[in-house]
């Protein structure tokens, strides 16, 4: 059997030809009657403008202009697309007609099966007694879930489903009928209408049911209501977007009356935005407001937050410039920090530029120089230590240089020197006046490598010595109450968090670092080891590991496997070996397991408002089981009261066409305005429908 091709077929039939424009026709016989009919057959297929379509036999009648099709036929639309039915009458164009015992597929995910679909040449298709899933099909089964509805109406152009007389079946089973239904097709990403509901449960609460309606206000900005009804609470909450040609702008909130403060209306407010503005600036905002502490907690609007904070920012970062100004607003939402040592309003702005000094490689040096100013309010002014106000200005100038010998040893200098204008409020303890710092350290660092044929290992013992001092009058230390002691700063001169402690006196810093580098092998390691001898710093936290003449012996390493496990830790340990502060963290990613825990030790420390040690564990793991199964868990647990402070598991499964996922959480911290509770939420979404698709899981495959 040959294959007959004809194109451009005014060589044969001008009049079909002229009503094709240009189509092109290919089957395995092709036939004309005296009276103008053509007749193809046999692996029938035609092409035109984009659309594709096969079947067994064409008729062109040429006096009604018509195309008579047999199935099985496959109609491909240039948009994407597929229809198939058993039987069809079509226009030249394949643009409009009527299709027998035919299947819509929209997008590759869902399809209408219809008795009868009509197809018009503008943006329209309508279906009679028509089934739509995005589930597998198999013969004799009915799907996991099917809508079928007595018409059907596709607007392409508005990317719309219109159903009439619509019943939701659960394999077969009548769930919900419904008069009529829109839905989004799967090409439309954004559609007003309802979003998939959540049943929720929860100890305070209730059980209850989360039903949002999704409103597409314009191309640039939606808004999106919430009703939450339970046997505790009536709450809506809301989500309004809106972008603009310079930034975009989001609220979130919610108005509740429960059981839980019966007498009173309770809410949140919570509005974020980011914005370019002249000069190349960045402009962000935050604001948050509520109307009592435990709200959050209570409504799942937070995770053990002790204050908020609104604030607003504007920053510009070039390459060797970085220009800022802020102001911070706090709320305390803790019953156990004094509200009076909380400053509520705090501003910091400051100006740095970057300087780089020529490098040939061998030499070369950084340096910066800066204007920054900051301060915080307290609205006592009873005259205490714990209500003062602070407002610092100041300029500081830093430089670094290096060098590499042709030994391979690397010798770089730093300097570094500041000048601040305190001035205080409500403390007599403090007097306004200036304060300045001059500090200077020289680091030499010698790299030794080894390589085996198995590994290359790098060595690196360091030294640093330096000097540093201050003047001027004695200022109260607000914003270096919290020292960090680590591999990252032990070679600098200056570990203090803030601005208000500078270390006075000589220090020397020493140190080695061993990294081996896996050749042939899949893992690699890390270990340093180093310590702090220092005269004159200020007294710090006992528990920072930089109090007295000597610090903590500094410990910390990484272990990589090519399995995917990655381990951190460092610590501290004093002259006795007993461990000071200490972390460790694990991260084991793999095709189906992504798991991190970590673990953190710090000894009791009044200085750094710790009462008693802290000793806890925090696990988060997600595992695909398999394609439709996963799993995940996180979790927080006290090991000195021997007790879990969160707990919670997430459970989902997801196929072609459905997903279904159920949480379960329990926070066992309490205190006297927040009790223990339990949280329950159980959502599904129809996939299929709009960006639902999106993430689909794996198509199942019919079995006989």
């Amino acid at each position: 059997m040959y294959r007959f091709l004809a194109v451009f077929l005014v060589i044969v039939a001008p009049t079909f030809a002229l009503a094709q424009q240009a189509a092109t026709l290919i089957a395995d016989r092709v036939s004309v009657s005296p009276s103008g009919q053509l007749t193809a057959s046999g692996n029938v297929e035609v092409f035109f403008d984009g659309t594709r379509m096969t079947a067994s036999q064409i008729i062109y009648d040429q006096a009604s202009d018509t195309l008579d099709i047999a199935g099985p036929i496959v109609i491909q639309t240039a948009g994407g697309d597929v229809f198939l039915a058993d039987q069809a009458q079509l226009d030249p164009k394949l643009e409009a007609g009527l299709l027998i015992s035919a299947r819509l597929v929209l997008n590759d995910q869902l399809q209408l099966a219809a008795a009868e679909i009509e197809h018009t040449a503008g943006t329209t298709t309508r279906m009679s007694q028509v089934g739509a899933t995005s589930c597998t099909v198999c013969d004799g089964r009915p799907p996991l879930w099917e809508i079928r509805a007595q018409s059907v109406v596709h607007d392409q152009q508005a990317q719309q489903l219109y159903f009439d007389n619509a019943v939701l079946q659960i394999r077969g089973v009548p769930i919900l009928w419904v008069p009529h239904l829109r839905m989004p097709d799967p090409t439309l990403t954004r559609a007003t209408g309802l979003l998939r509901p959540t049943i929720r449960s929860n100890d305070q609460l209730g059980v209850g049911l989360k039903l949002p309606y999704f409103w597409r206000i314009g191309d640039n900005r939606d808004l999106t209501l919430t009703p939450y009804l339970s046997t505790q609470t009536r709450t809506v909450e809301l989500r309004y977007r809106q972008a603009f040609r310079t930034g975009s702008i989001s609220i979130n909130g919610a108005v509740s009356r429960d059981d839980i403060l019966p007498d009173q209306t309770r809410g949140y407010l919570r509005v974020d935005g980011t914005f370019d503005i002249p000069r190349d600036f960045t402009l962000t905002f935050s604001g948050v407001a509520v109307t009592d502490q435990t709200y959050l907690l209570q409504y799942g609007y937070g995770d053990d937050e002790n204050r908020l904070e609104s604030n607003i920012r504007a920053e510009r970062i070039d390459a060797n410039l970085i220009s800022w100004a802020e102001v911070a607003y706090f709320s305390n939402l803790s019953a156990s920090d004094p509200a009076e040592s909380l400053p509520p309003v705090i501003f910091d702005l400051g100006t740095e530029r970057r300087v780089l000094f020529g490098s040939n490689g061998e030499t070369g040096g950084l340096g910066h120089l800066g204007i920054t100013s900051e301060g915080h309010f307290r609205y006592d002014d009873s005259a205490a230590d714990s209500d003062r106000d602070v407002v610092r200005i100041g300029g500081h100038a830093d430089a670094s240089v290096f060098t590499i010998f042709d030994s391979g040893l690397v010798a770089s200098a730093d300097l570094d020197a500041r000048l601040d204008y305190y001035s205080y409020g409500d403390d007599p303890s403090f007097n306004d006046g200036f304060r300045g710092y001059i500090g200077g350290a020289v680091t030499l660092r010698y790299p030794l490598i080894a390589s085996t044929d198995y590994a290359t290992h790098l060595i690196e013992p360091t030294v640093m010595i330096g000097t540093s001092g201050g003047f001027g009058d004695p200022i109260a230390n607000e914003d270096s109450t919290r020292t960090e002691f680590d591999e990252s700063n032990i070679f600098t001169l200056n570990r203090f968090a803030g601005q208000d402690l500078r270390p006075e006196g000589t220090q020397t810093a020493a140190g080695v670092h061993w990294h081996r580098m896996g050749t042939t092998s899949q893992w690699s390691s890390r270990l340093f080891v180093g310590r702090v001898f220092q005269l004159g710093t200020p007294r710090v936290s006992d528990s920072s590991g930089l109090d007295g003449g000597a610090s903590d012996w500094l410990i910390a390493g990484q272990l990589q496997l090519g399995s995917g496990l990655q381990i951190d830790g460092r610590t501290l340990l004093d002259d006795q070996f007993r461990a000071g502060k200490a972390e460790v963290s694990a991260l084991w990613s793999l095709e189906n397991l992504d798991l991190t825990a970590n673990y953190v030790w710090l000894p009791a420390d009044t200085d750094e408002d710790r009462s008693g040690a802290v000793s806890e564990w925090r696990v988060d793991a997600d595992y695909d089981i398999n394609d439709h199964w996963s799993i995940g868990v996180d979790g927080r647990f006290d090991v000195i009261a021997e007790q879990p402070a969160r707990a919670g598991l997430r459970l989902s499964w997801q196929n072609e066409c459905l997903r279904l996922a159920l949480s379960a959480s329990r926070r066992y911290v309490s205190s006297t305005t927040v009790e223990p509770s339990t949280d329950y939420d159980l959502s599904f979404d129809l996939l299929g429908f709009g960006t639902s698709a999106t993430g689909a899981g794996a198509r199942r495959v019919c079995t006989n």
